[in-house]
């Protein structure tokens, strides 16, 4: 097993160093021993969570989530219904946000679509954007 210093576990788990240190005070990560020269020294298990917590945070789960997921991890005979449980969620968060960027797009579209040059004086975007009742959709999803 090879020890790996701050800087490689960060080049090695695509984590930036300061995010490691960040991490560690969470709780996310365990504080590692540190060298002779006072360096952090992490091992494969180390830099193997870390890369965990990257990918779990590109799917844009949250850090009480990447938590929860990691405790799970550690009981490799638990039944998976949590886990799965916690990917719906992050599904269903997803799903709320393409909605969103959906009804905001649409609404983007229309205001373009209603003409467009002469005087800002009559300008949509501008008229839209100065009263929300211009807009066309339900003014609690945008």
């Amino acid at each position: 097993m090879r020890d790996y210093t701050i800087g490689e576990a960060a080049r090695d788990s695509g984590v930036k160093v300061n995010t490691i240190r960040f991490y560690e005070e969470r709780g996310l990560l365990a504080v590692p021993p540190r060298s002779g020269g006072n360096q952090r020294l992490y091992d494969t298990a180390a830099v193997a969570r870390l890369r965990f917590i990257r990918h779990a945070r590109d799917l844009g789960f949250g850090l009480p989530a990447i938590a929860d997921l990691l405790e799970l991890a550690g009981h490799p005979q638990a039944a998976c219904a949590d886990a799965d449980a916690i990917a719906q969620a992050q599904l269903a968060e997803v799903e709320r946000r393409i909605r969103h960027l959906t009804a905001l797009r649409a609404e983007l579209l229309r205001m373009l679509d209603c003409g467009g040059g002469g005087a800002v004086a009559d300008c949509r975007v501008i008229e839209s954007l100065a009263d929300h009742a211009h807009c066309a959709g339900p003014h609690d999803e945008l």
